[in-house]
């Protein structure tokens, strides 16, 4: 750039306006770059769009793929209080008798009597035990004590070991029980003032009646005295008129059921697994007789509902997808409607450069060829034959079939009933139609329309890249890569022949002012 600019001074023209006359003409290629740089932008932006729908529907083909999307199982209850159940994929469809005799319990423990002075101040569970040492009706056992539980086998699992010291609370040594992974949630209740403790698990464990009398929780109540004589929670009384120890503890059973009135089962909790059927137990199926108990019918039929629900969202998203699709394909291009610069948005307010925007942007994929292809692979998937093995091989034999009218683009439409019923009569063989991942004529359909996503996926991904992605990694950005390189460097050349014009025209304003001057020299000489 020049030192010095003279804008016509000596000439009286307007220099700044002719120069900036001429940059405009210059500028003219580059305002062309630029519009190109933007449309290419935009046309990747609109590619990467499509790509991000396809995504989107090959992401619920790979959830219409899954097995329980045509061979789930729905299941009722003729006594749903007392008895419901659930059913996978592989329970046989049919009816099952069940009759409750017992439900499973957990094993809880609770003190005698209340732990404070009847006729003193309640317990503080908070506050320290040497503190409330006045305020609990028997004195405080310092020092260890044990409790053991027991796992699925019957074996004890590691003795849990609590020290009680002075400047602990109640609520300490109960947390550190509930805390523990013994299995047991201990806590103290203020409106009866005791206390509580109870496996979290429901089921008879230690069915060993040498082993704590056969509680659920054990502990000897001579070496955990801070439980039994503190705190009056007691494994065992002793039975004066039997002469014998008798388990404190309620609960620590096993549900006990029959299953189609010839086989009964004892179980830990209330529930239980046979032949892909989960049978829940709510409450016992007695009858006034105490010997009898009443059947609770279960029915495990084919859930047709879930399956034609599921067929129906994805085919209601390829609609979405193909009208997307084609409204690309045959948007209206305005050629005279190019990207605007900055400096042309300079000159216009917002509602216009939206509607200029509006115009410039449509036709970004009208006619292009990966995307024409797609729509043919993708109508290919549903059309071709499929080896299932059985009656149905094509998707219109079970109520899926294109529009009648052809200015669709190959929509589908799904005659529910008729889809329902091809479930109910085969549903192996209408999931082997969609989903058969096999090479050859036995490949399913979703497999196919899988297979032609993923190669316009690919094609899409190769031109207009992914997000992440830099400039040198797909071919479309190379291109803008290269068109960025060439915008900067016509920038510094503007930037050279703004000099150079305005290099010439303070040049002339010089010459002009030598002349003035050597004019006005003669004019003073003759006058």
């Amino acid at each position: 750039m020049s030192d010095m600019r003279i804008g016509g001074l000596a000439s009286g023209m307007d220099i700044d306006k002719m120069v900036n006359d001429l940059m405009k003409a210059e500028r003219m290629p580059l305002q062309k770059m630029e519009q190109d740089q933007k449309w290419m932008t935009w046309k990747r932006d609109a590619y990467r769009e499509m790509n991000t729908s396809l995504f989107n529907l090959d992401q619920m083909a790979l959830d219409l793929k899954m097995s329980d999307t045509f061979q789930s199982k729905s299941t009722s209850s003729s006594n749903s209080a007392a008895v419901t159940a659930t059913a996978n994929t592989t329970a046989t469809e049919g009816n099952y008798n069940i009759q409750v005799e017992r439900l499973a319990t957990a094993a809880i423990n609770v003190s005698d009597s209340g732990i404070s002075k009847p006729d003193g101040e309640q317990i503080d569970p908070d506050k320290s035990l040497s503190s409330q040492a006045d305020k609990f009706k028997n004195p405080i056992e310092y020092g260890e004590f044990e409790i053991v539980t027991y796992n699925e086998d019957g074996n004890p699992n590691d003795p849990l070991t609590v020290n009680v010291t002075e400047d602990m609370s109640l609520n300490d040594v109960l947390g550190e029980i509930s805390d523990s992974d013994i299995g047991v949630r201990a806590f103290y209740n203020t409106e009866s003032d005791k206390v509580v403790l109870e496996r979290t698990e429901t089921g008879n464990f230690n069915q060993d009646s040498s082993r704590f009398l056969g509680a659920e929780i054990g502990f000897n109540g001579q070496t955990a005295s801070f439980l039994s004589d503190t705190l009056q929670v007691k494994n065992g009384n002793y039975n004066d008129a039997e002469g014998k120890w008798e388990l404190n503890e309620d609960g620590g059973q096993d549900a006990k059921f029959t299953y189609n009135n010839a086989l009964t089962i004892e179980t830990h909790n209330n529930q239980y697994n046979l032949n892909g059927v989960t049978f829940n137990f709510h409450n016992t199926t007695a009858t006034s007789d105490p010997d009898v108990y009443n059947n609770v019918k279960v029915s495990v039929t084919n859930n047709t509902d879930h399956a034609v629900e599921k067929i129906t969202k994805f085919v209601e998203k390829y609609n979405e997808v193909i009208e997307k699709v084609n409204g690309k394909l045959t948007e209206d291009r305005y050629r005279d409607y190019k990207p605007l610069t900055d400096k042309q948005k300079e000159e216009m307010d917002e509602n216009e450069i939206e509607l200029w925007n509006e115009k410039a942007k449509s036709g970004l994929l009208r006619s292009d060829s990966i995307l024409s292809n797609s729509l043919y692979d993708m109508r290919s998937a549903w059309y071709g034959n499929v080896d299932t093995g059985s009656k149905f091989s094509q998707v219109a034999e079970v109520g899926i079939e294109t529009t009648s009218n052809y200015l669709d683009g190959g929509k589908l439409t799904i005659d529910e009933d008729k889809l329902r019923n091809a479930i109910n009569e085969d549903p192996e063989a209408v999931q082997k139609l969609f989903n058969n991942d096999v090479e050859g004529e036995s490949r399913g359909i979703l497999n196919r329309l899988e297979d032609s996503l993923q190669g316009v996926r690919d094609r899409i991904s190769e031109r207009a890249g992914k997000g992440g992605q830099t400039l040198q990694q797909y071919t479309m950005g190379r291109r803008l890569d290269d068109l960025n390189d060439r915008i900067s460097a016509f920038e510094d050349r503007l930037v050279q022949v703004e000099d150079r014009y305005w290099s010439q025209f303070t040049e002339m304003e010089k010459a002009i002012q030598r002349m003035n001057s050597q004019s006005n020299y003669l004019m003073q000489q003759f006058g």
